[in-house]
């Protein structure tokens, strides 16, 4: 076993954001969360997404956690002297993080004059620059769809903006693959990347694309039965939702094993002309199939489920809210490393997760307070640029920066 070395894996290593939504400020939290020095710049006062919901006491829970563990800068770029304040800290970190237009001032053209090695990494919505979000890329995907219960006309959206998510950490990724060359070769780089393109990549590799194409019966929906194996919902005899899955033959006995409905399903099985050890054919017998174990999880309390499934190993779960999850799952604790209560000012003390990535040989970073709007200022200009007192106080003074000014 490697020792770690008392430092992050990504120490030294700096970064410029400049970013708004979810996609790109989770690229530089992810690198932050590893021991990066992400400086996230925004106008002074906060960008468009200082204040989006969640709140909590008038604050951004949002805000707050997509910025975790970075250092905030507030710097007006409306004005040729904030443009060479910024351009100034992106030729010192040799790395920018953006998805804001890059025209002038910002674009890799003009940066790339200052800092020939620069790499820079630019998100966007559609591959040709045009304005896409998360739920605007979905809705193009054909998820809505083979969302929701069967028989439901029309589309249904989901919640968890799952494009942004991957995108950030697959932005994260390619700055880490480009630091990589720029180390071998001396090379800077020009990284581009679309929520789009991230969606239809992965479409891709699940076979929804080559579903459309090749097959002439489209998908359709399937409520919460899961497409092509077994998985359902069902309630226990207190009122507690459970879920449960066999995505193989061993995990199929298992559910034989742990409810004694063994002679019953295999009745149903040989019926059907079926082997459930199948995934196909446990989905075509779906409906049957959870009949049989309604009838057995419904006629039972949860302790007793749980007891039963636990000791035949049955791929299982209980269903959670949000406030479930918090308060009594104990892997969302202090108990877990993952976590630690943290005061976060204006809000109040709550549960932050760091990277769930753990490095043998290097040190694991714990998790961290996001800044207030710009409470880093001067300290990275000071820093970062050499600026002295002085020349903090003038810019300060004429509006170009607003330390410690906004909300978190």
């Amino acid at each position: 076993m490697i020792e770690p070395d008392g430092r992050p894996i990504l120490a030294g290593l700096k970064v410029v954001e400049l970013s708004a939504f979810v996609a790109a400020p989770l690229g530089g939290a992810t690198l932050a969360s590893l021991g990066a020095e992400v400086v996230r710049v925004d106008p002074p006062g906060g960008g468009i997404d200082a204040n989006r919901w969640p709140l909590h006491n008038g604050k951004s829970l949002y805000w707050a956690g997509l910025n975790q563990g970075k250092r905030s800068v507030t710097i007006d770029t409306r004005a040729e002297e904030g443009q060479r304040l910024v351009t100034r800290l992106i030729v010192e970190a040799g790395i920018v993080l953006t998805n804001l237009p890059t025209r002038g001032w910002n674009s890799y053209e003009r940066l790339v004059q200052d800092r020939p090695d620069l790499i820079m990494a630019i998100l966007t919505g559609n591959p040709d620059g045009t304005a896409a979000v998360d739920y605007t890329v979905n809705a193009a995907m054909g998820f809505p769809f083979v969302t929701g219960p069967e028989g439901w006309e029309g589309p249904v959206n989901h919640v968890l903006p799952a494009w942004d998510a991957l995108t950030g950490y697959l932005i994260a990724t390619g700055l880490l693959a480009a630091e990589l060359h720029r180390t071998r070769t001396g090379e800077g780089q020009l990284l581009t990347l679309s929520l789009a393109d991230v969606a239809l990549a992965v479409s891709g590799h699940l076979g929804m694309i080559g579903e459309a194409q090749l097959n002439e019966t489209p998908r359709g929906r399937f409520g919460n039965d899961l497409y092509g194996t077994y998985s359902r919902d069902f309630r226990t005899a207190d009122g507690k939702y459970v879920i449960v899955v066999a995505l193989t033959s061993r995990q199929w006995e298992s559910i034989l094993d742990a409810t004694g409905l063994s002679s019953e399903l295999r009745a149903l099985e040989a019926s059907r002309h079926a082997d459930f050890r199948l995934e196909g054919d446990r989905f075509e017998s779906r409906h049957e199939i959870s009949q049989l174990l309604s009838s057995w999880i419904e006629a039972r309390p949860y302790l007793e489920v749980q007891e039963a499934f636990d000791r035949h190993r049955v791929l299982w779960g209980p269903y959670q809210t949000f406030k479930e999850l918090a308060s009594v799952d104990p892997r969302c604790s202090v108990k877990n490393p993952l976590f630690a209560e943290l005061d976060q000012p204006g809000i109040g003390t709550y549960l932050r997760a760091g990277s769930p990535l753990v490095f043998s040989g290097a040190s694991r970073v714990p998790p961290k307070r996001s800044p207030s709007m710009g409470e880093d200022t001067d300290a990275v200009l000071r820093d970062w640029l050499g600026l002295d007192e002085k020349e903090l106080q003038t810019l300060s003074r004429t509006g170009l920066t607003a330390p410690g000014a906004g909300k978190p």
